[in-house]
C-alpha cells in the first residue's frame, strides 16, 4: 500500500509543471491561482492601466501633462535625495554595529542587541514624535545647550529615516560577517596586510552581499515611508512622491485618481531603480565562500579600549532608543503643550481624555485590534497553506504564486493603497460590492499587503523540519490528524507564530495604507495619532503614543516568553 502510493507520488512529482497532465492532475489549483491572481496582481494591473488611460484613449498624456509641472521634479528631486541620504546613513550605522556585534570581545551583547532591533518594532511615526520631542523646547537639547534643533527639513526626515531604518541593514550584515572564515583574514594578517587592507581585501567584498541586500531592504523602506516624511515635511512644505500621492487624493479633484496613478507609477519606477542597481551589486560580489556561523570575537581589545568600545555603544543606542521614547512619555504628562517639565505642569489629564471621554480613540484601539486580529487568523490559514504547498510541491505555478503574493508588500504603501481603491470600487464590470467606505477595504488591504509575512514565516518553520520525520510517521501507519497533531504542529508552531506576531504587530499600528482607506467610523490607531498631530495636540499624540509603545513592547515580551515555555515543552516531551 506504502509503495503503491510512493510511486503515484514519484509519478506526479516527475511530471512536467507545464505538462497537460501535471495541470489536470492539479486542476483542484487553478481556482485558488486565479484568486491569487484576481486579489494580489488585478491591482496593481489596473492602477497602471489608470495611468496610461483617460476612458477614452490610452496614451502617454496624463505622463506628459503630470512631468511638465515644477512640483513634480522638485518633488522627485527631493524623494531621491532623502531616500539615498538616509540609506547611506542607514548603511553607515548598520554596517558599524553588524562588524563590531560580530568580531569585537564586546560583553552583554544580547543586551545590546535588543537595543539595535527597538527601532525596528516601534512604528516610525511614534519614533518621529520622540525625535521631535527630544529635539524640542522641552528636550534634553535645549536643557543642556540652550537651543532647540528643527527636525521639519530635508535634513531632519533623513535623520530620522536613518535612524530607523539601520537595523535592516544589521539584520542583513551581522549573520554574513559571521559566516566568513577567520582563516582568511589570519592568512592576510601573517602575509603582512594591515587592518584597513584586510577590511577592504578580504571582508568587505565577501560581505557585500549581505550589505546590500540590507541595503535594499532600507532603500525600499525608506522610500516607501509616509509617516515621517507626513510628519516633518508637510508641516514644512517639503514633498516627497509619498506624501504629494496622499496629497492629490485626499485633494479629491477631478482627475485626482489618474494623477496619483501617473506618480504611484513613477515612485514604482524609481523604487525598481534603486533595486535593481543594488541587486547588480550583488551580482557583481561574485562571493559565496561563507561557511559555518561563527560567533567567537576576531578582534580582541585591551580591557581600557575595550570599555572605551562598550560605553560609546551603550550612549549612542540608549541615546537613539530609549532616550527620545522617555523624553517623549514626560511630555504626554505635560498639561499643555509649551509648557515646562516640573511636578506642576504634570497631570494625567491627557490619558484620561483618551481613555475615557475621546470616544474616536476607543473606536480607534477597537478597529486596529478587531483588524489585526482578523488579518492574522486570515493570514495564518493563506500564508501557511501556500508555504506548505510551496515546500512540498515547489512546481511552477506555486512559485509564480509566491511571487503574485510578494507584490503587493514589495510596493511602497500609498500605491499599494490607490490599486485597493481602484480594484475594489468596482472589481468586476457592473458589480459594486460597496466596501469602498467601510472598514472592510481596510481588511482586503491588510490581508493583501501582510500574507508574505506569515507566508516567508511559516515557509522558514517548513524548511526546519526533516522531511524524514513526515515519511516516518506515514510509513509507521499514523494518519493525517495524527501526524499533524504529534509531529508537524508542535514543531510548526514557533515558526508559524512568529510570523503571526509579525502580521499582528505590523497591521496593529499600520499607518501608510490606512491614512487613503480609513472612512469616518473606521479609524486605526496610526489615523488617529497622525490627525492629533496634525491638528496641533501633540500632548494627546504623544500621550496615545505612549500607551500604543507600551503595548507594543508588553506583547513582544510575552511573544519571547512564550515560545521559551514551548520550546522547553516540545524539546522535553522530544527527550522523553
Amino acid at each position: 500500500m506504502n509503495s503503491h502510493v510512493q510511486s503515484s507520488e514519484r509519478k506526479t512529482e516527475a511530471l512536467s509543471p507545464f505538462s497537460f497532465s501535471y495541470f489536470t492532475r492539479n486542476w483542484w489549483g487553478v481556482p485558488g491561482f486565479l484568486l491569487l491572481i484576481f486579489v494580489f496582481l488585478l491591482p496593481v494591473c489596473r492602477l497602471v492601466w489608470l495611468s496610461v488611460s483617460n476612458g477614452e484613449e490610452v496614451g502617454l498624456m496624463l505622463y506628459q501633462e503630470v512631468l511638465l509641472e515644477k512640483a513634480t521634479w522638485r518633488t522627485i528631486q527631493n524623494t531621491i535625495i532623502i531616500t539615498i541620504s538616509s540609506t547611506v546613513l542607514s548603511l553607515v550605522i548598520g554596517v558599524g554595529l553588524a562588524f563590531t556585534m560580530a568580531y569585537m570581545n564586546i560583553r552583554a551583547k544580547k543586551w545590546l542587541q535588543l537595543l539595535i532591533f527597538l527601532p525596528f518594532l516601534i512604528p516610525s511615526y511614534i519614533s518621529t514624535l520622540a525625535w521631535v520631542q527630544f529635539f524640542g523646547g522641552n528636550g534634553p537639547i535645549q536643557f543642556l545647550f540652550n537651543e532647540s534643533v528643527n527636525l521639519y527639513s530635508m535634513g531632519g526626515i533623513i535623520f530620522v529615516l536613518g535612524l530607523s531604518h539601520y537595523p535592516l541593514v544589521y539584520l542583513m550584515s551581522v549573520e554574513v560577517f559571521r559566516r566568513i572564515p577567520r582563516e582568511l583574514k589570519y592568512a592576510a594578517s601573517t602575509s603582512g596586510a594591515s587592518g584597513g587592507v584586510v577590511f577592504r581585501k578580504v571582508i568587505l567584498p565577501m560581505a557585500l552581499p549581505g550589505i546590500a541586500s540590507g541595503g535594499i531592504l532600507a532603500f525600499l523602506s525608506n522610500i516607501d515611508n509616509f509617516g515621517i516624511p507626513a510628519f516633518l515635511g508637510i508641516p514644512a512644505n517639503i514633498r516627497v512622491l509619498s506624501t504629494y500621492i496622499y496629497e492629490q487624493i485626499i485633494g479629491y479633484g477631478p482627475s485626482a485618481f489618474s494623477r496619483a496613478a501617473v506618480l504611484s507609477v513613477i515612485l514604482g519606477v524609481i523604487a525598481l531603480i534603486g533595486t535593481v542597481v543594488q541587486w547588480a551589486i550583488i551580482r557583481k560580489s561574485n562571493v559565496s565562500e561563507t561557511t559555518a556561523r561563527d560567533t567567537e570575537p576576531r578582534y580582541y581589545l585591551t580591557r581600557g579600549w575595550r570599555n572605551v568600545a562598550e560605553s560609546a555603544l551603550w550612549i549612542f543606542l540608549l541615546l537613539t532608543t530609549l532616550v527620545p521614547l522617555i523624553v517623549m512619555a514626560s511630555t504626554s504628562f505635560i498639561r499643555a503643550y509649551g509648557l515646562s517639565l516640573s511636578w506642576e505642569n504634570l497631570s494625567l489629564k491627557n490619558y484620561r481624555y483618551l481613555l475615557f471621554e475621546d470616544a474616536k480613540t476607543g473606536s480607534a484601539i477597537g478597529n486596529s485590534v478587531t483588524l489585526a486580529l482578523a488579518t492574522m487568523l486570515i493570514c495564518m490559514v493563506i500564508g501557511t497553506v501556500i508555504a506548505y504547498i510551496r515546500f512540498k510541491k515547489p512546481s511552477f505555478f506555486v512559485k509564480a504564486s509566491e511571487i503574485i503574493v510578494t507584490i503587493p508588500y514589495a510596493l511602497p504603501g500609498t500605491v499599494f493603497a490607490l490599486a485597493i481603491i481602484l480594484m475594489w470600487l468596482q472589481p468586476l464590470p457592473g458589480v459594486q460590492p460597496g466596501v469602498y467606505g467601510t472598514i472592510w477595504i481596510l481588511l482586503i488591504a491588510y490581508i493583501t499587503r501582510f500574507t508574505v509575512l506569515q507566508m516567508r514565516g511559516s515557509l522558514t518553520a517548513f524548511s526546519q523540519i526533516d522531511p524524514s520525520m513526515e515519511e516516518a510517521a506515514r510509513t509507521s501507519g499514523a494518519r493525517a490528524y495524527v501526524k499533524w497533531k504529534s509531529i508537524l504542529f508542535p514543531l510548526l508552531m514557533p515558526g508559524v507564530l512568529s510570523g503571526a506576531a509579525l502580521v499582528f504587530l505590523t497591521a496593529l499600528t499600520e499607518l501608510t495604507v490606512s491614512s487613503l482607506l480609513w472612512s469616518s467610523g473606521s479609524e486605526t490607531i496610526g489615523v488617529v495619532i497622525f490627525s492629533f498631530e496634525q491638528a496641533g495636540y501633540s500632548t494627546y499624540s504623544t500621550a496615545f503614543s505612549t500607551l500604543i509603545v507600551t503595548a507594543v513592547l508588553t506583547m513582544g515580551i510575552l511573544f519571547v516568553l512564550f515560545e521559551k515555555i514551548w520550546k522547553k515543552r516540545v524539546m522535553k516531551s522530544d527527550s522523553n
